[in-house]
C-alpha cells in the first residue's frame, strides 16, 4: 500500500512548552498528548513515540504488535515516573495491515486525541473520545453545543500510564484507492471545527502543507494547547474497474482486549526515530 504523510506542531499561544509527540514512520503514524506535573507529560508522551517507533520500517503490522507497544509504554511509564512525577498520555494513530487478505488500516486510540477519516468530500470521525463529556453526550445529558463549556470537558476516562493497563479502542478499515486520515491532538480539535478542518483538507492535497495548514488555523484561533497533526495519505494503486473511486468502506470495530490478562513482554526498546515532517512509501 502506497502512503505519503506530512506532520506538523507547536506550542501554541498559551503552554510554555510543548508536551505533545508525533510519530510519521511507516507503517505507523501517531500522535500522543502527554499530561502531569513537572515533566511528566514530555516523558509520557515521548516514552509512547519511543515504543511505536520500534516498528518503523516494517512492511505492515498487527494488531498485537500495536497491543504490545502500548504495553510496554505503560510499563515504562510505571517505572519511570514515580512520586511527585506522575503523568500519563494518550495515544491515537493509524497502521498499515493486512486483513484478510487485503491491504487495511489499523486504527487506534487511548485518551481524547482523535483520527479522521476523509473520504468522498466527507470528514469522519473514526474514533470515540475516552472522555466524561463523551460520555454523557452518549447518555444525553449533554448536548454537542454544551461539551466545550461544560467543566469536566478536558477529564479522561482512559490515557496511557495513568492506571490500569492501557485499554485502546481498535477499527480496521479496507483501503480505498484513495484515504487520507488526520490524526490529532484536542489542541486541533479545541480551536478548530469539523467543517474547517474539512475544507482545509479540500484545499489542500499535499499532505505536508495540509498538516501546516491545520496547525495555523489553529494558532489563528487562540492556540489554547499544544497541537500536533500528522495527515497520511495513502491507498491501494488501482481505481475501481470502471476508473470511478468506490465510497469509503465502513470501520469495523475489534473487540476490546481484556486488560487483566498477562501478555508476553515486548523486545527492549530502541530509541526513537525522529518523526519525519513528511515523506513517501511505497
Amino acid at each position: 500500500m502506497r502512503t505519503s504523510w506530512g506532520s506538523a506542531s507547536d506550542r501554541g499561544r498559551v503552554r510554555d512548552v510543548n508536551e505533545d509527540a508525533l510519530l510519521a514512520c511507516p507503517p505507523v503514524f501517531l500522535v500522543a498528548d502527554g499530561m502531569g506535573g513537572l515533566d511528566a507529560g514530555a516523558v509520557a508522551s515521548r516514552v509512547a513515540v519511543e515504543e511505536f517507533a520500534r516498528l518503523a520500517g516494517r512492511g505492515s503490522v498487527g494488531t498485537s504488535d500495536v497491543l504490545e507497544c502500548l504495553d510496554s509504554a505503560w510499563t515504562r511509564l510505571r517505572e519511570e515516573l514515580t512520586g511527585d512525577r506522575q503523568g500519563g498520555t494518550t495515544v491515537a494513530g493509524v497502521a498499515t495491515v493486512v486483513d484478510q487478505g487485503r491491504p487495511s488500516w489499523l486504527v487506534f486510540n487511548v485518551g481524547d486525541s482523535r483520527v479522521y477519516r476523509w473520504a468522498d468530500g466527507v470528514l469522519h470521525q473514526v474514533t470515540a473520545d475516552h472522555s466524561v463529556v463523551q460520555e454523557l453526550l452518549v447518555e444525553g445529558r449533554v448536548t454537542p453545543e454544551e461539551v466545550a463549556r461544560h467543566p469536566e470537558r478536558n477529564v479522561l476516562t482512559r490515557a496511557l500510564g495513568t492506571g490500569r493497563r492501557p485499554d485502546p479502542d481498535l477499527w480496521i478499515l479496507p483501503a480505498g484507492p484513495s484515504d487520507r486520515f488526520v490524526i490529532c491532538t484536542d489542541g486541533l480539535t479545541r480551536d478548530v471545527p469539523a467543517n474547517r478542518i474539512a475544507e482545509l483538507l479540500s484545499q489542500e492535497p499535499d499532505a505536508r502543507r495540509a498538516a501546516s495548514a491545520l496547525v495555523a488555523e489553529a494558532l489563528l484561533n487562540g492556540g489554547h494547547d499544544n497541537v500536533s497533526v500528522v495527515v497520511v495519505d495513502g491507498g491501494t494503486r488501482a481505481d475501481g474497474a470502471d476508473g470511478t473511486q468506490p465510497a469509503a468502506a465502513e470501520a469495523r470495530a475489534l473487540p476490546r482486549q481484556r486488560r487483566d490478562a498477562p501478555r508476553p513482554e515486548g523486545p527492549t526498546a530502541a530509541p526513537a526515530t525522529p518523526p519525519a515532517r513528511s515523506g513517501r512509501h511505497s
